[in-house]
């Protein structure tokens, strides 16, 4: 079997990579497969050089492909020839040596919490109307991802601890401490929920015909939340996901703590918070300081 097979299996199986990261890697080394073949006249990945693919980054740099999407395809074949070393098909990583392009680091996206606060639903007991108030505030609350919350079980909700379980990438277990409003809110939902679907899937949130909400589902009524109350371009549940996380860390949570309640691997990615609060910071120094500008 061809090594960029071998290589795709490896992400699927041992990483558990999801399939749309997957997709991205096998077009990016296909990609870079095509140019050598062009290039170089070359079809073996594992003899590849330096100089190879130095000259196929200056060809995606003269391409006008910005330092982003550059630094996508570096990663993806570090990724790859780290794996060709640790299975001996090669005996020095070509990628020795390359650096990763310098980009702007943008700032997270998040609603601000007089925004959040103008989110309100009726108050009625409705199974819509609460399923899309529970939606949103179980994103907001603990901030976890889409997927996870699509996932979501009945008896992932621990009462008596007062927390609930999230399944995250790579499947990979997290506990994060939830509110006893919030847990009442879960309680009035189940009960509507039930009695409109006594059988139905093994999920805690549903969708209009008691059936698993797909990712469209969940992004439509967030966007539809945030519409009316965020001048933000992006309205999205990862945006909540920022949010959570900013408003975290403006009231003193450390990084670690946030780190470990987003469920990420290292702390260098929780990081890009603490500049946003920086340049929130520096924004406020200077239309409230005498000598601010």
């Amino acid at each position: 079997m061809p090594i960029l097979d071998l290589f795709i299996t490896y992400l699927q199986t041992e990483r558990r990579y999801s399939p749309l990261t997957v997709k991205a890697y096998r077009r990016d080394l296909e990609d870079f497969a095509a140019y050598l073949a062009s290039t170089y006249e070359e079809e073996d990945l594992c003899a590849v050089t330096t100089p190879m693919v130095k000259s196929f980054l200056a060809q995606l740099k003269g391409q006008g492909l910005s330092n982003r999407s550059i630094n996508r395809m570096i990663s993806s074949l570090r990724t790859f020839y780290k794996y060709a070393l640790r299975e001996g098909r090669v005996e020095k990583s070509p990628m020795f040596g390359i650096k990763s392009l310098k980009q702007p680091k943008p700032l997270v996206k998040f609603v601000s919490e007089q925004d959040i606060n103008k989110v309100s639903f009726e108050n009625v007991e409705d199974y819509t109307i609460k399923r899309d108030a529970l939606l949103f505030e179980i994103l907001y609350q603990t901030g976890i991802r889409k997927a996870e919350l699509i996932g979501l079980r009945d008896r992932d909700v621990d009462r008596m601890a007062m927390r609930i379980k999230v399944l995250g990438k790579r499947d990979k277990e997290r506990f994060i401490p939830v509110g006893r409003a919030l847990l009442e809110q879960i309680d009035g939902y189940q009960a509507l929920r039930d009695a409109r679907f006594p059988t139905h899937p093994d999920r805690l949130l549903l969708n209009d015909k008691g059936q698993e909400m797909t990712p469209y589902f969940v992004y439509d009524k967030v966007h539809r939340m945030l519409e009316g109350v965020t001048s933000l371009k992006q309205k999205s549940p990862h945006v909540l996901r920022h949010t959570f996380a900013t408003h975290l860390l403006d009231e003193g949570a450390s990084l670690v703590a946030i780190q470990k309640l987003l469920g990420h691997t290292e702390l260098a990615t929780t990081q890009v918070y603490a500049h946003n609060t920086i340049e929130q910071l520096k924004k406020i120094h200077q239309q409230a300081h005498p000598k601010g500008s």
